[in-house]
């Protein structure tokens, strides 16, 4: 018996359409829309793509998952496979010319024609890829995504809460990159903190991307952010500045002696919420108003004395980009004080559904709109 049917043989259940628990009847989201359990029991969920008949996850604690979606719109059980384990921090998923790619924190790895060898019930075997990224682990997971260039992005955060690492040590920290067709990283954004998630506008094919503020300045400072790349190698920053207006107590003296202009974030979005995945919405079964928004994961506060975050936001842009509303999109997971689940990135599939994953109730849900 090879791998792969032992992996089948261990599968976990998943249902698309039948909620198995009450509490994603908690889930608040606008009139019209529905919130489904597509699948349970994935460990700590992140990042998710889709392919023609599986959506991959890629996991924090170190699997990466392929999902079928036969019967996405029907009512019997499906298997999920475990394509890789024994990873560290295997977060990041992306396809392209149908290759799977996944990132740990140091590595990238590729299963070349990954749904060929699951249709055939072929042995699975990664290689490597990509291994030339830090590997500290202090904000050191990797969101990684094939851009309009048709080249690899990855971030690389901080590793620290605030520090002149990026500057002093080593510059591919506190950045974003991409991977030339050299196989080297070239730096696209430089000052952040510790972007987990981004993409790129369905009309203008920039990059929006969130970052994480830094801890330790109370609770309600600095701001997470959203901010747009314009031009590649922009400086967005860290450490000297926070958010808008947040001069570091510790090496914001220096910002006078910087020669480039610092890029200031276009929203705001609460201190410590830590925004992860984002996706915009490209698809047509969501009303008129969706398109062109940015759905964004707030994950959730750790060092808060009240919690915030917890909730999927929704960032209206028009046909050029520019914000036109922020609301509530999705929340529920929050109760009080009491948090049950943490949201952790969205993914709108081919049929115009949404996917939201939640690391925390090792869940994916499945949001659909019915007039």
């Amino acid at each position: 018996m090879n791998s792969l049917k032992a992996f089948l043989l261990a599968s976990i259940f998943f249902y698309s359409n039948i909620s198995l628990s009450s509490n994603v009847d908690k889930l608040i989201l606008p009139d019209g829309f529905k919130a489904t359990l597509f699948a349970k029991d994935i460990e700590a969920p992140r990042q998710m793509i889709e392919g023609k008949n599986y959506i991959f996850v890629g996991g924090i604690k170190g699997k990466v998952y392929a999902l079928q979606k036969d019967s996405v719109d029907g009512n019997k059980s499906l298997n999920s496979v475990v394509i890789a384990s024994g990873l560290n921090n295997s977060r990041g998923v992306a396809l392209k010319n149908g290759d799977l790619y996944f990132s740990e924190v140091d590595k990238i790895w590729v299963i070349k024609n990954i749904e060929e060898l699951l249709n055939k019930d072929t042995e699975i075997v990664k290689t490597l890829f990509n291994n030339d990224l830090p590997s500290e682990s202090w904000h050191g997971g990797k969101w990684i995504m094939f851009g309009p260039d048709g080249q690899l992005y990855a971030n690389v955060g901080a590793p620290c809460n605030v520090c002149l690492d990026g500057i002093n040590k080593n510059p591919v920290y506190a950045s974003i990159i991409k991977l030339n067709d050299e196989n080297e990283w070239n730096t696209v954004a430089r000052g952040v903190r510790n972007s987990v998630g981004f993409d790129w506008h369905p009309q203008t094919n920039k990059m929006y991307f969130g970052d994480n503020g830094r801890d330790w300045l109370g609770d309600d400072s600095p701001s997470c952010e959203l901010n747009i790349l314009e031009n590649e190698n922009s400086f967005f920053g860290f450490p000297f500045l926070h958010s808008t207006n947040v001069i570091d107590p510790e090496y914001g003296d220096d910002i006078s002696k910087l020669d480039e202009e610092i890029v200031l974030p276009v929203l705001n979005i609460g201190a410590h919420v830590a925004p992860t995945g984002v996706a915009f919405y490209n698809g047509d079964s969501f009303p008129n108003k969706y398109k062109n928004t940015l759905f964004m994961a707030l994950h959730g506060s750790w060092n808060r004395t009240k919690k915030s975050g917890y909730k999927i936001i929704a960032v209206q842009t028009d046909k050029n980009g520019n914000i036109l509303n922020v609301e509530d999109f999705i929340t529920g997971w929050l109760e009080g004080q009491n948090v049950w689940g943490r949201p952790s990135a969205p993914l709108v599939l081919n049929d115009g559904s949404l996917l939201v994953s939640d690391d925390k109730y090792d869940a994916i849900y499945r949001i659909t709109y019915e007039l």
